[in-house]
């Protein structure tokens, strides 16, 4: 069972869609370990994705929203406690000032739960040992950052467990997110600054992209190719910068001839600050995350 919770007030009516949900999940022959998370975000499309038999529950504080969701996703439509009640993972996908409510709300359930659970937080900002201390349990706790690319399978996802968390509960976990793209553990005193690069830094690059499309439609080339041409060719870098031994500076150079075109561009950025505008970018969304702390 995977299933996705949100903070969500609307729960009454579907307990009996989980129900029916469950009964065709042990028919199908779903064996795997269940899921569920508070919140949409990139973890219910990576589960979604998973090579694990499993079922996605989904819970939202707006009905049409998780029908809207399950649909697209393949999912059932739940509610916060019937996930709470029956999920051995259980996603928390909400911001960070609303997580201490929904655990509030969560925790009556959990406690008197006899199997094992494991919380997964993606909020940002929150520590293991604060979400321990909101969800008032000891209980394994994963926090996670993905990013948005997990929806098509070339994501990133950085992970750190509590010591609780037992290496089977962790194994199927990343089977169960596989599917998203990369995944990989990082001490947690690192996770903000990560974050800031692999989660953040998608808006980042998106705006690189418009602004080169904008600029090629500039230069009289039609929308559509240019929004296309600047996707393909920061794709094919990136693949190029994670698959060569090459440092960034020596893929520059290598495109950059003697008095051409290129190293004219290159100019360009280097007079409108490109380099201190993407570090500015990392370092405000890092200082954020840790004002969200405090």
């Amino acid at each position: 069972h995977v299933a996705h919770v949100h903070d969500s007030h609307d729960d009454g009516e579907q307990h009996g869609q989980h129900d029916e949900a469950h009964a065709r999940g042990q028919a199908d022959g779903h064996g795997g370990a269940r899921y569920g998370s508070a919140g949409f975000g990139e973890a219910a499309h990576a589960a979604a994705q998973s090579p694990a038999p499993a079922e996605l529950l989904l819970s939202n504080r707006t009905p049409e929203k998780a029908q809207a969701l399950a649909q697209q996703l393949g999912a059932t439509v739940s509610d916060n406690e019937t996930i709470a009640q029956t999920c051995d993972y259980i996603f928390l996908g909400v911001k960070p000032q609303m997580m201490a409510d929904l655990l509030a709300r969560l925790r009556p359930i959990l406690s008197r739960r006899q199997e094992g659970f494991v919380l997964v937080s993606m909020a940002a900002g929150l520590t293991l040992q604060r979400l321990g201390e909101m969800a008032g349990l000891s209980c394994p706790i994963l926090r996670i950052m993905p990013n948005t690319a997990c929806a098509v399978g070339a994501g990133l996802t950085l992970y750190v467990p509590s010591p609780e968390v037992t290496e089977e509960q962790l194994s199927a976990f990343l089977t169960l997110m596989s599917a998203s793209g990369r995944l990989e553990p990082l001490e947690e005193h690192l996770i903000d600054a990560g974050s800031a690069v692999a989660g953040c830094g998608g808006a980042f690059v998106s705006l690189f992209l418009e602004a080169l499309a904008d600029g090629a439609v500039t230069c009289g080339l039609p929308r559509d190719k240019a929004r296309r041409y600047a996707a393909q060719m920061v794709l094919g870098t990136a693949q190029l910068a994670l698959q060569s031994d090459q440092h960034t500076a020596t893929m520059k150079d290598a495109v950059c001839s003697p008095g051409g075109t290129t190293i004219a561009g290159v100019r360009a950025l280097e007079r409108g600050g490109f380099r201190s505008a993407a570090m500015e970018a990392v370092i405000a969304a890092y200082e954020k995350t840790l004002a969200l702390k405090s």
